[in-house]
C-alpha cells in the first residue's frame, strides 16, 4: 500500500545543507568558477576532493555493505540543490549519479563502484547527455573483443578515470580513460562540458547488459537534475531580490515597483512548485514509488521553470546581469543546458502522456 511522500526537509538533510553550503562558500566563489571556464581545465579537482575525501559524498547512493554512505537520493538531491545554487564545476552528477547508478545494476562491479563511492574514481556513462530514459543511445562496435566507434555530447568525459561504453553486443564496458580519445566539444555550459569520445581498439571489461543499467542511470540523473534545476532557479531568484532591494532609482529601491513585485511573486510561486515536484522525484527515486511518472512530471516542469529563473535574472539585475563579471550568465547558461539534459520537457509531456494512458488523439 503506497503511503504519500514527505517532501519536507528532515534535519539530517538540513545539515547537509549548511555543510555543503559552507564548504561552496569557502572553496566556490563566483569569481574563482568564471576564471576557471577561460582555462583548458574547467573541473575543479580541489572541490572534488574536499566534497569527497572530506564529506563523502560521492558514495550517498551506494550501500555501505558495497563501501558507501549508505543513504539515500534524497540527501543526493540536497547535495545537488547546493551544487547548482554554485554552479559548481564538479562531476557529481555525471558520476555520482548517473555512472554510480549504472555500476550498482551489476552485483560484480564491486570495486568500481567502490572507487567511485570513494571519490577516488570520476565516472561517467558514455551516453549523449540530451538521452532521455528510455530512449535509444548510440552503441560503439565490439569487433575482435576490442571497442570500436565514436560518441559524442558525453559530459565530463574529460574529467573521467573511466568510462561506461555501451557496444552492440548489448553490453556495457568498463574503459580506461587512458585507452580513448577525449576531444571537447562547444558547449554553452562551461562548467559542465561535453567532449567527443573515440575509442579505436580500446580493451573493456563487460559489466553486463547495457539496457537497464543504462535506464536506471538515466532515471536517476533525470530525476535528480530537478534538485539542480531548483538550486539553480532559487540562487537566481534570491540574488534577484536582494539586488532589487539595494538597487534604487528615482530615491527608492527598484524592488518597491509594483510591476517587478509581480514578476517576482510569479517567479517565486513557479520556484515552490518546482521544488515540490523535485523532492517527490528525489523521493520517489529513494522509496521506489510510483518512480517513472514522479520523475518524468518533475523534468516536465523544472526546465522552463530554471530557464525563466535565470532569464529574468538577467534582465532584472540591469547592466550589470550583462557583464561576463556577474555570475548570473553561468546560471542561464546551466540552465538552458539542463533543459535539454536526459531529455527534454516535451519529450518527459510525451512519455508522461504514456505512462498515464493520456495521449493525444
Amino acid at each position: 500500500m503506497s503511503t504519500q511522500p514527505d517532501l519536507l526537509y528532515s534535519e539530517e538533510e538540513e545539515a547537509l545543507r549548511a555543510a555543503v553550503r559552507d564548504l561552496l562558500t569557502d572553496h566556490c566563489d563566483a569569481a574563482g568558477v568564471i576564471a576557471r571556464t577561460e582555462t583548458d581545465t574547467p573541473h575543479d579537482r580541489s572541490l572534488w576532493k574536499a566534497l569527497t575525501d572530506g564529506m563523502g559524498l560521492a558514495g550517498l547512493l551506494v550501500p555501505e555493505d558495497r563501501g558507501g554512505q549508505g543513504a539515500t537520493h534524497r540527501e543526493a538531491a540536497v547535495v545537488l540543490e547546493e551544487l547548482g545554487r554554485a554552479v559548481a564545476p564538479v562531476p557529481y552528477l555525471t558520476s555520482a549519479v548517473v555512472a554510480t547508478e549504472a555500476l550498482l545494476a551489476f552485483e560484480d562491479a564491486g570495486e568500481l563502484v567502490d572507487a567511485l563511492a570513494s571519490g577516488r574514481t570520476v565516472g561517467a556513462l558514455a551516453v549523449g547527455l540530451h538521452t532521455a530514459p528510455g530512449a535509444a543511445f548510440t552503441t560503439v562496435r565490439l569487433e575482435d573483443g576490442a571497442l570500436h566507434g565514436e560518441l559524442t555530447g558525453i559530459a565530463d568525459a574529460a574529467a573521467a578515470d573511466v568510462l561506461l561504453v555501451p557496444a552492440d553486443d548489448g553490453g556495457l564496458y568498463a574503459v580506461e580513460a587512458g585507452a580513448v580519445t577525449v576531444t571537447p566539444q562547444t558547449s554553452l555550459d562551461l562548467t559542465r562540458p561535453l567532449a567527443r569520445v573515440a575509442l579505436d581498439g580500446a580493451p573493456g571489461r563487460r559489466l553486463g547488459d547495457a539496457g537497464p543499467a543504462v535506464r536506471r542511470a538515466l532515471r536517476a540523473g533525470a530525476g535528480l537534475l530537478a534538485s539542480e534545476q531548483l538550486g539553480v532557479a532559487d540562487w537566481c531568484l534570491t540574488g534577484t531580490v536582494r539586488h532589487l532591494k539595494d538597487r534604487k532609482q528615482f530615491n527608492r529601491p527598484v524592488g518597491g515597483f509594483q510591476a517587478l513585485k509581480h514578476r517576482l511573486a510569479q517567479l517565486w510561486l513557479e520556484v515552490v512548485h518546482l521544488r515540490a515536484a523535485a523532492r517527490a522525484a528525489a523521493d520517489a527515486l529513494a522509496t521506489g514509488e510510483d518512480t517513472d511518472v514522479t520523475v518524468t512530471v518533475a523534468q516536465a516542469y523544472a526546465a522552463s521553470v530554471a530557464v525563466r529563473a535565470a532569464e529574468e535574472a538577467l534582465q532584472l539585475h540591469g547592466g550589470t546581469g550583462m557583464t561576463w563579471e556577474h555570475p548570473v550568465h553561468l546560471y542561464l547558461k546551466r540552465a538552458k543546458a539542463d533543459s535539454i539534459a536526459y531529455g527534454t520537457a516535451g519529450a518527459h509531456r510525451e512519455a508522461l502522456a504514456a505512462l498515464v494512458d493520456l495521449r493525444a488523439p
